[in-house]
């Protein structure tokens, strides 16, 4: 059922004044960077992560979107901002030109929080943070800043969904909309392909911390997301990404009315040939057949909230 009204999840935080206590919690983070499965550790403020980044956080473009799920790009568009570096290391990355190398310009808070209201002046349906998991004491900074000047859009976080409790602690009562991957259901499958430990766990933990905070997908009368979880899934060729097992979790650990966008679009990218072999048939598309079996496993794990710009899904 539409809902007519759902404020900003976020505007508590600034009524009560929390918004200092959250900076502070913020910036104590990069001293000791726990942000992600990689556990890093690391002194940010001496020194980059395995994700790439330092202190600053960088910007490789932000904009209108059309491309995004029916629920975020609406008429106006999703106003994404895409963050250069990533926890993650895929070798099939489609992005991998601001993903695996420094991209873009450098960001203070300032001027993160100038990008988000300029993309609420242009009529963007929210803002939707791309990459963000290692940057996510830059965005609490940005965010701050930009909420105080007047912005009032859902904020959507876009991730590889390879978030640790130290990001989704400082996320809490930010994030309106939580759209994390769900990549795989094997963890050495991951560890082959997104060159990470332990990826299913992390991933699962994650997800369930995510609904906490924001439960299942609502919409408004346009049918534009307001607030709620929102899964990706990209199916990958071979049945790599091990779909029944993502599908089952989700309806039986998470809510079978879960909103999901089953992916297609896998193409060999960035080093998928130099990975593939027999067992990972990575230098190839998706068949169609391939898809239709892991939507197929969607639906019988009991997920029927789909995005539907797939022809597959309207025959339902």
């Amino acid at each position: 059922m539409p809902v007519t009204d759902v404020s900003p999840i976020y505007l508590p935080l600034l009524e009560s004044d929390k918004l200092i206590a959250r900076m502070i919690e913020a910036e104590a983070a990069l001293h000791e960077c726990h942000l992600c499965g990689n556990d890093c550790g690391i002194d940010r403020t001496q020194r980059p992560g395995p994700c790439r980044i330092g202190v600053t956080a960088y910007v490789a473009s932000y904009g209108p979107h059309h491309g995004e799920e029916d629920v975020l790009r609406g008429r106006y568009g999703s106003g994404t901002i895409f963050f250069s570096g990533c926890n993650l290391h895929c070798q099939y990355c489609q992005n991998d030109d601001i993903s695996q190398r420094v991209a873009g310009q450098p960001v203070a808070p300032q001027d993160l929080a100038a990008m988000m209201l300029d993309l609420e002046q242009q009529g963007c349906h929210n803002i939707n943070l791309v990459s963000p998991t290692h940057v996510v004491p830059q965005i609490v900074l940005g965010l701050a800043v930009a909420i105080r000047a007047g912005l009032r859009l859902p904020i959507v976080y876009n991730t590889g969904g390879y978030d640790a409790p130290q990001a989704l602690r400082l996320m809490d009562g930010l994030i309106d909309i939580y759209m994390p991957d769900m990549k795989y259901s094997d963890a050495a499958i991951a560890q082959r392909l997104s060159l990470v430990r332990d990826y299913p766990a992390v991933n699962r933990a994650a997800v369930k911390e995510m609904h906490r905070q924001v439960g299942d997908l609502v919409v408004d009368e346009r049918g534009i997301a307001r607030r709620g979880l929102l899964v990706r899934h990209l199916v990958l060729p071979g049945g790599l990404a091990g779909t029944a097992e993502v599908a089952r979790f989700l309806a039986e650990e998470i809510s079978r009315d879960t909103y999901i966008n089953v992916m297609a679009q896998y193409h060999p990218a960035y080093k998928a040939r130099q990975c593939a072999s027999d067992a990972m048939p990575l230098d190839r598309r998706v068949m169609p057949a391939e898809y239709a079996a892991a939507v197929q496993q969607c639906r019988e794990a009991g997920l029927y909230r789909f995005d539907e710009r797939c022809g597959i899904l309207r025959s339902r």
